[in-house]
């Protein structure tokens, strides 16, 4: 009796530990795991590539122009394509092949950075405005990569991880933006002036081709058929979106925060001429945002997810006002490279919190139209952003462009507080 009662016990034991869900992985895990890793590593090599892309061409155009202004430009033709573009894509990301998707777009990123390259080692005497031709032709080129993949690139996180991962998988999903603001303005700022524009242009290039291969090599998930009865228009995540305001007003701030992180490009090269540097400056400048964001991630890290979504999102506001308020009146050089690491640490700590907080109200038939607005907002505020603030930095000065900045920042700030992210969704009541 006893026997059997134990074996009994054993059975139902073995049969729990059989059907019990897996346990959450930790982010050194989740990093090298051969599908999620596959996904983190190579982001992070495609995103150095095109932060190289974005500073090379940045200072390639203002050393030929003088005008922040024209280096607005850059970021005109690189992100303006996800305003008319991403929706669509968001679309093909619910219904289609989101690694195939994923793959054409780092296609159109070699094309775009490589056919620069080129143009510019067959054309090494372009001068003046003419430099811009090759220069916006291969943004605009990276820009469309972009908005190809994009949207597929960020709804198929949840994929690839089990229940209770996504905190910690967001976290790891803003790293390679946090390491490309790094390791992309450092490695573009030397690439352009020891080696050459097409030189830094072709290794942006070979980057992108790393990722590419990642997505060759490595098998992901099988994406489950779409429902035949499902609405799979772009106008279903819209109305979706309208109804939960506090997904809308994440989606807002995620605008406001491309928006305010758009000057660790446009106006680093007027901020470092008006601080009497060079080009070494503009990548220190633009690094030590990079380097406030990974110190954002170190922190999220300790903390583990035991601070709620909606407050680091807030947080994270609230540093990037602070950061683009110092920027606004600082006259020497250490003092902007703090502003610029304020603001690096906010935008992680805030890109972070409202990824986490979109994708965990996101229902998963429409992620990925619903991760297109995301990227509507972030990147295609950056063309609003060059022309305002490049604009300003150009009619004003630079101090007045980040005061800009800050102000828009802290009136979404205000409006994106933790209670207003979290409330709940009437709609799904």
């Amino acid at each position: 009796m006893t026997a059997h009662t134990a074996d009994t016990a054993h059975t139902t034991n073995t049969t729990a530990e059989t059907v019990a869900p897996a346990q959450p992985r930790g982010a050194l895990r989740l990093m090298f795991d051969p599908v999620f890793g596959a996904l983190f590593w190579g982001k992070i090599f495609s995103v150095v590539a095109v932060w190289t892309h974005g500073i090379v061409a940045a200072i390639v155009i203002y050393t030929a122009t003088g005008s922040a202004a024209m280096v607005g430009l850059v970021g005109v033709a690189q992100f303006l394509p996800q305003l008319i573009l991403s929706p669509t894509s968001g679309k093909w990301a619910d219904i289609g092949d989101p690694v195939r998707q994923i793959l054409l777009g780092r296609v159109m990123c070699i094309i775009g950075s490589g056919s620069t390259a080129v143009w510019l080692a067959a054309a090494p005497d372009l001068a003046g405005s003419a430099v811009a031709i090759p220069v916006l032709v291969g943004s605009t080129l990276v820009g469309l990569g972009f908005v190809i993949g994009g949207p597929a690139m960020q709804s198929i996180v949840p994929s690839l991880i089990r229940d209770g991962e996504l905190p910690t998988a967001m976290a790891l999903n803003s790293i390679p933006m946090t390491i490309g603001r790094i390791l992309g303005p450092a490695i573009g700022a030397y690439l352009a002036a020891h080696l050459g524009a097409a030189p830094g242009f072709a290794i942006s290039a070979a980057l992108h081709l790393v990722f590419a291969t990642f997505l060759i090599v490595v098998t992901f998930p099988t994406r489950p058929a779409p429902n035949p009865n499902g609405d799979y228009r772009v106008r279903a995540a819209l109305l979706h979106v309208w109804r939960d305001r506090p997904l809308l007003l994440a989606l807002i701030a995620v605008t406001t925060v491309g928006f305010a992180s758009d000057p660790s490009i446009t106006l680093t090269p007027s901020m470092a001429e008006d601080l009497g540097g060079g080009t070494g400056l503009v990548g220190a400048l633009s690094a030590a945002f990079g380097i406030g964001a990974a110190l954002s991630m170190a922190v999220l890290a300790v903390l583990g997810g035991r601070l709620a979504a909606s407050w680091v999102s807030s947080i994270g506001l609230w540093l990037l006002v602070a950061g683009c308020g110092v920027l606004a009146v600082s006259t020497v050089t250490a003092v902007a490279l703090t502003g610029f690491a304020i603001a690096g640490l906010g935008f992680g700590w805030s890109m972070t919190g409202l990824g986490t907080v979109v994708q965990e109200r996101a229902p998963d038939a429409l992620r990925g139209r619903i991760m297109a607005l995301w990227l509507v907002g972030f990147l295609g505020s950056r063309p609003f952003a060059a022309a305002l603030l490049g604009g300003a930095a150009d009619l004003f000065n630079v101090g007045v462009a980040f005061f800009i900045a800050a102000a828009i920042t802290l009136a979404v700030a205000l409006a994106a507080r933790p209670a207003r992210l979290s409330a709940p969704n009437p709609a799904a009541a």
